[in-house]
């Protein structure tokens, strides 16, 4: 098919009870003119033969890519580059799409797009978050990500192939938490605006056996690759986007996965340790911002082990 103008990139590892599923709803789409690139990164399972039965007699163009296994972002940056579409759409292989997914995403106006989501944990779906406008500026949206004031995952967005190609922007291989975001932070600067659907057409599927819940205190990983996205910021004269991560984006992540961990009965020690080993009270302490979140970092720093008892005693988070 000439003229694609849609490339949906699935990155697949043993998923092999979900990833046919998942291929079924990108394969009925109300769309023309997309394919299907499907990164096998190593599985061990039967997701390669169930990938390569489901889209054998498929009327859409696709391509299979089997690699070793070197883990997610190395299998989508090698689906970018392989890629064909006009616009670059991702879809992770536990979850689904609705049949109306890519004609929600694909507005050749705009160099990025954006869709809702929501989570489901089994039978429960969670409320998806809504936005009051139409179109909003890269900027603007960067603004609200970085002070955590919008729900947002990188996957609801289709990104136009050539601002991706052209500034080589690609997805940090090794991290298993936060690369997505970064992506995406990385991506928006090189456009001027997003148009917004508040259409739900994609669903995120949560598992008890997931990377992110299995990795104990890597998702303080996120604090180095914010670093890294400051410094990329910088480097291009946004100056101020940089300032945003370090005096707000990185302290309230450093809270909230904190906090997470403290919900999820990690020890108040090992959560200490994790973050003192790793600088965070530090970092912690350079926010600037809302005063009703500073009040909660200022108690925390003055003494952390009478914050984490009355935090068990009101379980209260961050907002």
């Amino acid at each position: 098919m000439d003229n694609i103008k849609v490339s949906v990139i699935i990155p697949v590892y043993n998923c092999d009870e979900y990833v046919g599923t998942t291929l079924e709803s990108v394969i009925n789409q109300d769309f023309d003119s997309y394919e299907i690139i499907v990164i096998d990164d190593g599985s061990t399972d039967n997701s390669l033969e169930i990938i390569n039965t489901t889209l054998k007699d498929c009327e859409v163009p696709y391509k299979v890519v089997h690699q070793e296994n070197g883990g997610v972002s190395v299998a989508r940056n090698h689906g970018i580059n392989i890629s064909s579409g006009e616009y670059l759409v991702f879809v992770d292989a536990d979850d689904y799409i609705t049949e109306n997914h890519l004609s929600e995403l694909y507005n050749e106006n705009y160099d990025f797009s954006l869709i809702q989501f929501a989570k489901k944990d089994e039978n429960v779906v969670s409320s998806p978050n809504h936005f009051n406008v139409d179109i909003i500026s890269t900027d603007d949206f960067i603004r609200k990500e970085l002070r955590m004031e919008i729900l947002f995952n990188f996957f609801q967005l289709s990104y136009r192939a050539s601002i991706i190609k052209e500034n080589d922007i690609y997805f940090t291989p090794g991290v298993v938490y936060g690369e997505d975001t970064e992506f995406a932070l990385k991506a928006l600067i090189h456009g001027e605006r997003i148009h917004i659907s508040n259409e739900i057409t994609y669903f995120y599927v949560q598992r008890s056996d997931s990377a992110i819940r299995t990795t104990e205190f890597r998702r303080f990983d996120v604090v180095p690759i914010f670093e890294n996205l400051a410094n990329f910021y910088m480097m291009r004269g946004k100056n101020d986007l940089a300032s945003l991560i370090v005096h707000s984006r990185i302290p309230k992540a450093i809270f909230g996965n904190m906090n997470y961990f403290f919900y999820s009965c990690y020890g108040f020690d090992d959560v200490m340790y994790v973050m003192e080993k790793r600088d965070l009270f530090s970092k912690l302490e350079r926010f600037r911002g809302d005063m009703k979140f500073k009040l909660k970092v200022r108690l925390f720093l003055l003494n952390p082990r009478l914050y984490y008892k009355m935090w068990f005693k009101f379980k209260n988070s961050i907002d």
